[in-house]
């Protein structure tokens, strides 16, 4: 997902959670206390704050990263295709299309989102779960950005969200390990998108987005369903659907990206 331009769209998340945030700056340990308070008035438990917040300390590379970032392309479409979408990932994934193709035509029925488009969204975000999700623990990661006074409303929402997937049972605290921004999983959901749409297709009760093929491909689905995509319409830019895929990312150029490799999925 866009590293930031996403997470902005779940920033809602706060508008159901305690209305006083936690202060940013000052102490880092009284800003994780305020936090854990905040956290168990919206129902998550002293004792998932207490594991998830003992002897975390501020990252100062998630600082460094998020300071470079610009969240924008600064390649041409033609150079930036050229690096994302070659013969190996295409044939990966059209091996992909047939091995899950009893579960993502279930996904098509349900949700009314194309196989292409989401096997397409899988190599790209993770080369299909077996690339990089991110190494770096996510309520670390999260605390560090809310700390820091420049977005700290937007990450105080990421960071609780974040706590919820534990209090849920989804991921175990030594499983939530993502990307820069707190992203997880094989399709790099952001916390916040994670609750509103993670999706438990393989009937487990939980939700988990590292590990389970379905849950990954049903929630991509789902985000997309829910955000207007339909089944059986065109996903080029200027189409309803390629807007509708603007939530997933806003950079216009991914979404021509994830056109042209759903087409390449499907030998066009």
């Amino acid at each position: 997902m866009l590293r930031l331009g996403l997470a902005v769209a779940f920033v809602g998340l706060l508008a159901s959670g305690p209305a006083q945030a936690a202060r940013c700056g000052g102490d880092f340990n009284s800003f994780l206390a305020g936090m854990a308070s905040e956290a168990q008035a919206a129902g998550v438990s002293a004792s998932v704050t207490g594991a998830a917040f003992s002897g975390v300390t501020e990252d100062g590379a998630v600082l460094a990263f998020d300071r470079r970032q610009r969240y924008t392309f600064n390649k041409s479409f033609e150079q930036y295709v050229s690096t994302r979408v070659g013969a190996g990932r295409i044939n990966g994934g059209r091996a992909l299309l047939q091995r899950h193709a009893a579960l993502l035509s279930r996904i098509e029925q349900q949700f009314g989102v194309p196989r292409q488009i989401l096997v397409a969204i899988w190599g790209l975000e993770s080369d299909f779960g077996k690339g990089d999700m991110g190494k770096l623990p996510v309520i670390r990661t999260l605390a560090t950005l809310a700390h820091d006074c420049r977005r700290t409303e937007l990450f105080q929402g990421e960071l609780l969200a974040a706590l919820k997937i534990v209090q849920r049972g989804d991921l175990p605290l030594r499983d939530l390990i993502g990307a820069y921004a707190g992203e997880i999983g094989q399709t790099q959901f952001l916390p916040s998108s994670y609750i509103k749409y993670g999706v438990d297709f393989d009937g487990d009760g939980r939700v988990d987005l590292r590990h389970s093929v379905a849950d990954v491909l049903a929630s991509t689905a789902n985000l997309l369903h829910t955000n207007g995509f339909k089944m059986g319409q065109p996903y080029g830019e200027g189409s309803a659907n390629f807007e509708a895929m603007r939530e997933w990312n806003r950079a216009l150029i991914y979404r021509k990206t994830i056109g042209y490799f759903a087409d390449r999925l499907m030998g066009q």
